[in-house]
């Protein structure tokens, strides 16, 4: 059995772990695919360089409501995907070299737990002082009839298709039915969204779930409220059944389907059990406020151990089991529950906090803030008349306590809001205290609060 100091399972977040404090120490780190993990090949960063291309799409779609004659032709998809992910591939071959230079033990294999603190890798056993488990989540495929005999894609494949489809249909309705339905659809793609709730994003504060499902009508086939039914194929294409809201039988035909019904984690995948982890009702690994695991030695941080499934609360939680690491007598913990996260749909949606009906759910007194784009000289420039920011306060103390954006650049907008919250500051200091550059869009996030 080879023995290590530290073994990291996982080359997401995970790769980012090593750092000068723990150079002295004998690691490995271990990934069966490729480094830089779901982010970077799979979700954030890919989707949104297809988003930015959708976006210019969608802006000479819609043109003429500011005067300019603009045309969409077409979109070379073959080279817009070649060009993303022949950026995105190579990083995975420089990261196996740099963690090597750096005197790190790179296994490129799969791995599972035999024992607590056993890892099996390639028919050889490992143990550590210290594993640390980042190994992420997978798409969550439903139990839905017949989908098991016909291809489908998940958010793992749907940007490397060889062509762009001329018919699509979603079945889910949160982050990636939101921003897989605007790129396909900017480009051309017939899309049709099948949800089984009654809204679009309806993790989302109501007001903006309800005008995101309307916006989207407007520019695809949204379905909410169904019951699917089943999955069969239809000569090239795939015909998907389901029962509406008013109970009615439908089906449609398309060349692609995309499911985006959620994730699911991978504690299956390494046996986790196995190894003697506790897991939550979810799947997910359990962890303290420090990441230890229930058994001693062992962290798991990110997608595998937390439910909020963001780059950026991943990144937070490693910097916290680095320092814990490394500093045993002085363990540290995230030190916040607010977690922003941002839809890069169209329009785009930013959040942090509670939302409206939880807030007043809550049995606080609170205050509710909120002002359309259109209210400021920038959003006149824009013709937006759709778009607005809402604020939620507690009226005893002043504090934000919730923050909401449906619009352009809502995830800009969140920020001063979520710095204000991570700060302490209230509402009436971010609106009297700040100077607010005029005419930008920064002025909705200023009148919102004076609102207040």
């Amino acid at each position: 059995m080879r023995d290590y100091d530290l073994i990291v399972v996982g080359g997401g977040s995970g790769n980012m772990l090593f750092g000068p404090e723990l150079d002295h120490w004998k690691s490995a780190i271990i990934e069966q695919d490729k480094f830089g993990g779901t982010c970077l090949h799979r979700g954030c960063v890919p989707s949104k360089m297809f988003v930015v291309a959708a976006d210019v799409a969608r802006t000479a779609q819609e043109s003429a409501h500011l005067d300019v004659h603009a045309t969409f032709e077409g979109v070379d998809w073959p080279r817009l995907r070649d060009r993303i992910f022949g950026r995105l591939d190579p990083t995975d071959e420089r990261a196996v070299h740099y963690r090597e230079r750096s005197g790190v033990d790179v296994y490129r294999a799969h791995a599972r737990f035999t024992a607590p603190k056993v890892l099996e890798v390639d028919g050889e056993e490992l143990t550590a002082r210290h594993i640390v488990v980042a190994v992420g989540s997978r798409p969550e495929i439903p139990p839905v009839a017949g989908l098991a005999d016909v291809p489908f894609h998940t958010s793992d494949t749907i940007m490397r298709i060889d062509d762009l489809p001329q018919s699509m249909i979603v079945l889910g309705g949160g982050f990636v039915a939101a921003e897989m339905g605007h790129v396909f659809s900017s480009f051309g793609t017939d899309v049709t969204i099948l949800q089984r709730q009654e809204r679009l994003l309806m993790g989302e504060d109501v007001d903006v779930s309800t005008r995101y499902t309307e916006l989207a009508r407007h520019r695809m086939r949204v379905d909410t409220g169904v019951t699917p039914g089943h999955v069969e194929p239809a000569g090239p294409d795939v015909r998907v059944t389901w029962t509406d809201a008013a109970g009615h039988e439908r089906s449609r035909e398309a060349a692609v389907i995309l499911v985006a019904c959620g994730r699911v984690p991978n504690h299956d995948w390494i046996d986790a059990t196995a190894g003697g982890l506790a897991l939550d009702e979810h799947g997910h690994i359990a962890v303290d406020e420090h990441f230890r695991t229930t058994v001693d030695g062992v962290w798991a941080f990110g997608d595998i151990a937390n439910h909020t499934q963001l780059k950026h609360m991943a990144n937070a939680e490693m910097r916290v089991v680095q320092h814990n690491l490394a500093h045993p007598d002085d363990l540290r913990t995230l030190g916040h529950s607010l977690v922003p996260h941002a839809v890069f749909g169209d329009p785009q949606v930013a959040a942090v906090g509670l939302t409206e009906a939880e807030a007043r759910a809550s049995g606080r007194d609170v205050l509710v803030g909120t002002r359309p784009y259109s209210a400021t000289a920038y959003g006149w420039a824009l013709e937006d008349t759709t778009s607005f920011l809402k604020v939620i306060v507690d009226a005893r103390d002043r504090t934000i306590i919730g923050a909401h954006v449906i619009g352009p650049d809502a995830a800009l907008l969140l920020q001063p809001l979520l710095q204000a919250m991570m700060l302490g500051q209230t509402a009436d200091q971010v609106a009297r205290d700040v100077l607010y550059i005029h005419p930008a869009l920064t002025e909705v996030v200023e009148q919102a609060l004076l609102e207040l």
